[in-house]
């Protein structure tokens, strides 16, 4: 987003994440409800132009989204007529701030629950086996499929093994891509569930597992580096055979044998 888009983006986000906080077990409903008015921006152009319209009052706006999602929760309906009044750079970015309420409010359901480590856990094991299994990746993300056939496959590979928060946001990425990729959007709930938690996620691959001293070392040398708490997400692959790849947020750090060997192998062709 823009200047002025992320600017409206974070100022309601900062009110409603009290109301998510608030809602409890109700988080859910409120996501449904505001990924549905994500659903119907997305599919009506006219829609999306009257509710970013600059040169349209904020209160004409306000009350065309009482008139068309009344029935919703009124806590999702006070936070798109919020986002409404809000100036944008692009029409999009109204649908992706409500995306991200939607995804807000599901975590703070978690964070209630006492389960936020427990969501985060599961949706990094996922990430992992997709990004194994290439195979699972491709079909899970594939465009040319009906949304009911991603989501069957979904159900098929993990259904009844979630909670429902890990369940709820992925049924959305899997089934509601809203053109991200599977991978980068798993990341980005990752860091969304860290960052709730005021931490950062470190991806680290390895040869092997790290042992827990080991985990607790890395930590503290990345919290020294980048000055704040993290979260050590370990994957194993053998192919790198030794050492250790890091990534944090878009900064990667590439330690491992096979970096090594390719780095030896450019510079003895070259």
């Amino acid at each position: 987003m823009r200047g002025t888009s992320q600017a409206s983006h974070d100022a309601v986000m900062r009110e409603f994440d009290a109301v998510a906080t608030a809602a409890g077990k109700d988080g859910i409903t409120i996501a449904e409800h505001l990924f549905a008015v994500v659903d119907a921006l997305d599919s009506s152009g006219s829609l999306r132009r009257a509710l970013t319209d600059p040169a349209r009052p904020g209160t004409d706006k306000a009350t065309l989204v009482r008139q068309l999602f009344g029935s919703f929760d009124s806590r999702a309906v006070d936070a798109v007529a919020s986002f409404a009044n809000q100036r944008w750079s692009a029409e999009a970015d109204l649908a992706e701030s409500i995306d991200d309420a939607g995804e807000l409010a599901l975590f703070a359901y978690a964070e209630n629950a006492g389960t936020l480590d427990a969501v985060e856990e599961e949706l990094f094991r996922v990430e992992r086996l997709l990004s194994a299994e290439r195979d699972l990746l491709v079909a899970m993300s594939n465009r040319s499929a009906t949304k009911q056939q991603r989501l069957a496959l979904l159900e098929g590979t993990l259904g009844g093994k979630l909670h429902p928060v890990s369940q709820a946001l992925l049924t959305r990425v899997v089934g509601v891509p809203r053109g991200q990729r599977l991978i980068p959007a798993l990341h980005s709930l990752l860091d969304t569930a860290a960052a709730r938690r005021g931490r950062s996620v470190a991806n680290v691959t390895a040869a092997v597992e790290l042992s827990a001293k080991q985990r607790t070392r890395l930590a503290s040398i990345l919290e020294q580096a980048y000055g704040r708490e993290m979260q050590i997400n370990v994957a194993v692959d053998p192919a790198v055979l030794g050492g250790i790849r890091v990534q944090v947020g878009s900064e990667v750090v590439d330690s491992t044998v096979l970096s090594r060997l390719d780095e030896a192998r450019r510079r003895l062709v070259g």
